[in-house]
């Protein structure tokens, strides 16, 4: 035969879904205990006083008050003061 099948575009050309990272709430900005302040994968920040850091890396309040950032030995920290 002469011809040659369809090159197949459809069978690469995938894309995965967007994991909507970043910061949700910024400096100043007031939360609610729950809130998520930063998605991120790996430890781009570090959860200081007031937030802790889930399974994925999702730094999130565990007090009410404003989101603060801060810098202590090189590490940005994020934390809740209220």
């Amino acid at each position: 035969m002469a011809h040659t099948k369809a090159g197949g575009s459809t069978k690469t050309n995938r894309d995965s879904v967007s994991k909507r990272l970043g910061v949700k709430h910024y400096g100043g900005e007031v939360v609610e205990s729950g809130n998520i302040i930063i998605r991120q994968k790996g430890n781009h920040f570090f959860p200081g006083s007031g937030t802790k850091q889930g399974d994925d890396f999702t730094i999130y309040a565990i007090a009410s008050g404003k989101v603060e950032f801060a810098k202590k030995k090189g590490r940005r920290l994020v934390e809740v003061h209220g």
